[in-house]
């Protein structure tokens, strides 16, 4: 665990001290749920308010503090997402790498077969020549020769076969040098990817350790939130009730004060009969409607209000994009529908490319669905465009096509970082226009729609081109 983990591991547990003194001194002071007097008296609503102010600001102390861990742990989360990139970037390097090997190996293989084939036949010619009994039979054939065509014939045999015996040795000894060298490359080539692979395995375990770190921290975080609100919530509620409590037991005593201080009341005279109910009127009166008709002028019923209905409006269309140089109408379109048609899958580690949502990478082996890179890269695969399986790559490749704020339009790709570098890209999401974007947040949550925001962290935005 590195220097800064554990400080913001201590920082949590700090965090969590303060809540347990600040509901410890709720519960001393009375203020905790259920720990209520009937009918409390000033001194006590003052302890309790006084209670309740103390408690309050031990609230504000402790909000700092998780606002400190929040930063921490949303760091933590930027170097995960960073650290995943490093191991994708290397691990593709690595099966470059291997593929390289393999290739070398083969190389290497086909040399040798060759040189097996130069070996034979520099045998095969010594071979023949010890038969002959001569390694240099030509005097032989030219005076064994008929006549002088035939002679003529034999010398320009013996010419040819003589160059041909030098050009097998040299070829052999070509074959020889090509056969060393494809070995040497084969046994570079897989010693350079096996190193490869040890520094993406080295990456990745470094990036699993800090993504399982930031999610740990948000979880801390998340249950140290719901106890300071729960805190407060009960100190305000206790204090709130005893006010009520002084208030009803204050009106009950002016009541029977007032009670026993009023004169007895005189005999009350009989009430009177009630008057008979009116006749009906019959059919076709004029007289005018009783305040609970339901008709409106003219005696026409009043028609009831249509229901509304609740369904959610359904999200409006991206604006189109017709500006030269940018991806068609059809591009931004078929991009844009292929990433709101993925709303509601879950964050997935390492999850999704070209082909659509996967498993990701652990601690996400088991979760089906995309991570920020891998939505945006689907987005755009369905519309025949590639633009890379990183978010740093997305930008490096379209970084000639870079988009200022004011001119961002549907489409574009905007990234946030943690440097001004590109390295430092960290997350990436696909502006719909109209100051939304659709993107994967981060573990724990789905791909959705949320507004466009800009703040220090803001890298820019690129426009894909085909």
């Amino acid at each position: 665990m590195g220097t800064a983990t554990r400080t913001r591991h201590r920082r949590g547990r700090r965090a969590a001290r303060t809540a347990g003194t600040v509901l410890a001194a709720l519960v001393v002071l009375g203020l905790a749920p259920g720990v209520a007097s009937a009918a409390p008296s000033d001194d006590e609503i003052a302890a309790a308010e006084a209670a309740r102010d103390a408690a309050a600001a031990e609230v504000g102390v402790l909000s700092a503090q998780l606002a400190e861990a929040e930063a921490a742990a949303a760091t933590a989360r930027q170097d995960a997402q960073i650290a995943l990139q490093d191991y994708e970037e290397t691990q593709a390097a690595a099966d470059a790498a291997h593929a390289a090997a393999d290739a070398a190996a083969a190389a290497a293989t086909q040399a040798e077969a060759d040189l097996g084939t130069g070996r034979s036949q520099v045998a095969a010619f010594a071979r023949d020549s010890y038969v002959r009994g001569s390694t240099a039979p030509g005097a032989a054939a030219l005076l064994s020769a008929d006549g002088p065509a035939q002679l003529v014939e034999r010398a320009a045999l013996l010419e040819a076969a003589g160059t041909h015996r030098v050009d097998v040795v040299a070829e052999l000894t070509v074959l020889r040098e090509q056969a060393a060298a494809a070995h040497d490359e084969a046994g570079a080539a897989a010693t350079r990817a096996e190193s490869l692979q040890a520094e993406a395995a080295a990456s990745l375990a470094g990036a699993q350790a800090q993504e399982v770190s930031a999610r740990e921290q948000t979880a801390a975080l998340a249950e140290q939130r719901d106890a300071v609100a729960a805190q407060a919530a009960a100190a305000e509620q206790q204090v709130a009730g005893m006010e009520q409590e002084q208030a009803a037991a204050e009106a009950a005593a002016a009541a029977a004060a007032r009670a026993s201080a009023a004169p007895p009341a005189a005999p009350s005279a009989p009430a009177p009969a009630a008057a008979p109910a009116p006749a009906p009127a019959p059919s076709g009166s004029s007289s005018s409607s009783s305040p609970s008709s339901s008709s409106g002028a003219g005696g026409t019923p009043t028609p009831a209000p249509a229901p509304v209905s609740s369904a959610p409006p359904s999200a409006p269309t991206p604006p189109s994009v017709t500006t030269a140089g940018t991806p068609t109408v059809s591009a931004v379109e078929t991009a844009t529908d292929a990433a709101l048609a993925q709303r509601g899958l879950p964050y997935s580690w390492g999850g999704g490319g070209s082909s659509g949502p996967s498993y990701g990478i652990p601690p996400d082996s088991g979760v089906f669905g995309f991570d920020c890179s891998g939505l945006t890269q689907y987005a755009y695969a369905r519309a025949g465009v590639q633009i890379g399986g990183t978010s740093r790559d997305q930008w490096w490749r379209f970084r000639g096509s870079t988009v200022a704020r004011a001119d961002l339009r549907a489409g574009d790709l905007v990234f946030w970082g943690s440097g001004s570098a590109y390295t430092s890209i960290y997350h990436v999401a696909l502006y719909l226009g109209d100051g939304r974007v659709v993107h994967a947040p981060q573990s724990g949550d789905v791909v959705k729609v949320a507004p466009m925001w800009f703040g220090s962290d803001y890298f820019g935005a690129v426009r894909p081109t085909a």
